[in-house]
């Protein structure tokens, strides 16, 4: 009686869990590698520079003139 009511999947929905834990195995997985790599990216020079200029840290000319190095 226990095996038609109680844990009665047998067969038929084993391998429905089965592929439904390593699917999310799988997109856990993805994101862990999504959400890492976007994370390592690092700033570029002209961010940077932008940042500095924004707190106030160089003058415009200083800017400008880092600007155009990074650039040519």
């Amino acid at each position: 009686m226990m095996g038609c009511w109680g844990w009665g999947w047998g067969m038929g929905g084993g391998w429905l869990l089965m592929v439904l834990f390593w699917g999310l195995v799988l997109v856990g997985l993805v994101w862990l590698i999504r959400s890492l790599s976007s994370q390592s990216r690092g700033k570029t020079a002209l961010e940077i520079l932008q940042e500095r200029y924004a707190r106030g840290e160089i003058q415009k000319e200083e800017y400008e003139q880092r600007k155009r190095d990074i650039s040519a």
